[in-house]
């Protein structure tokens, strides 16, 4: 069904953000709990398993929970800041409080940060890791495409006011922003982890 013009639906492109956290970080706590109730006791397919889930988790962060996550708080509030109407129509503030606009586009940034500090996630190769990237970028940008050709709307209100060579850069400048976002994630973890192992070493090498 079509939506009257000057409409813009903003409950999809909300819906996924919020599922892939969702699932990152529910993996995350499975992880750690599967880890927790095998730890001393787990047989070799336990463990097995266990890799795998691990696995999962680390190329979640990488290729999706990261690279998304700052992507979306960048880009949201760099268009709010700018223009508000452009992301984020005024309409919305009759429906969406401020406490859950924040816990949408802005929370999601310090809790990725933290998941990092806090636990070490090996990156896949760049290559894989941003082959990956780019397909996600293809997909969402297909997905808003679709989105338009059903409703006639949009999902972001600055697509309405540029034509379409215009929006073509967009779609590129996305994919390119969001493979950006990677490599900056890989080489966040890296200094983080490779940070943490010298100090350990260096503690370990005075306690001796």
């Amino acid at each position: 069904m079509r939506r009257g013009t000057g409409q813009t639906d903003n409950s999809g492109k909300v819906i996924h953000k919020e599922v892939i956290q969702a699932v990152f970080f529910g993996v995350c706590v499975l992880t750690d709990l599967s880890s927790l109730l095998t730890k001393g006791s787990a047989s070799m397919e336990q463990e097995r398993q266990l890799r795998k889930l691990i696995g999962l988790r680390d190329w979640m962060m990488a290729v999706l929970a990261f690279p998304v996550g700052v992507f979306v708080v960048t880009m949201f509030w760099t268009l709010y800041l700018y223009d508000r109407d452009l992301i984020y129509p005024r309409l919305l503030d009759n429906f969406i409080p401020q406490w859950l606009n924040h816990g949408m586009h802005t929370t999601v940034l310090p809790f990725i940060i933290i998941e990092m500090r806090t636990t070490h996630h090996r990156y896949p190769s760049r290559p894989c890791g941003l082959l990956a990237v780019c397909a996600f970028a293809v997909g969402y940008v297909v997905w808003m495409c679709w989105v338009h050709s059903m409703t006639g709307v949009w999902v972001y209100p600055l697509l309405e006011h540029i034509g379409p060579t215009a929006r073509i850069l967009f779609f590129f400048c996305l994919m390119a922003l969001i493979n950006v976002y990677y490599v900056l994630g890989e080489i966040l973890n890296n200094y983080i982890w490779d940070s943490s192992k010298c100090i350990l070493e260096s503690d370990k090498t005075k306690t001796d």
